[in-house]
């Protein structure tokens, strides 16, 4: 997010797995040699029910038997999705709130490769409407991500963050400053 993250070596591109892909197709024709397509529809029926399910507690539990992290007290808005391909790749901390059709991906298919990334979302966290967040981000404790919001780097813990790439607002003053 800043000169000092482009240069570190904790980025997010840095913590991806990459995985070359044979042949002339892009990479997203060698989906099925990289997960299979049966626990695909498994976890993409589960995902649609948490989606459109209007009771936390289901979500919290649907999104659980596909192997998605979930705290205590985590709220998912309605048409939130975490990735359909690699979901045990998402972790979401406790009284974490993901808002409305906020996209949570663990992989990027590119022309010769995939890239793999877990993806954290911080204790008390808050993601808006519509964002999305790329593999390898976390978000730190009691950040914010504004709604419609593409988040490309790690967000610190208490900062806010928006815009395409989304960028800091503004930080929480703790006790100790």
């Amino acid at each position: 997010m800043t000169d000092d993250s482009a240069a570190s070596p904790t980025r997010r591109h840095d913590r991806l797995d990459r995985i070359q892909t044979p042949g002339v197709r892009n990479s997203l024709w060698s989906w099925p040699n990289a997960k299979s397509p049966l626990r695909v529809m498994l976890n993409y029926i589960v995902i649609v029910l948490a989606r459109i399910s209007p009771s936390l507690h289901a979500k919290n539990w649907l999104l659980r038997r596909i192997g998605v992290t979930v705290g205590t007290g985590v709220a998912w808005g309605l048409e939130s999705t975490p990735d359909v391909f690699w979901p045990e790749r998402v972790t979401v901390a406790d009284h974490a709130i993901i808002g409305y059709d906020v996209t949570l991906l663990c992989h990027e298919f590119l022309q010769d490769e995939y890239r793999l990334g877990d993806v954290h979302v911080g204790e008390r966290a808050m993601v808006g409407a519509g964002a999305i967040v790329l593999p390898g981000v976390t978000i730190g404790d009691g950040a914010q991500v504004a709604a419609n919001s593409l988040v490309t780097e790690d967000v610190p813990p208490e900062t806010t963050v928006a815009g395409v790439p989304a960028t800091p607002l503004s930080r929480e003053k703790t006790e100790d400053e």
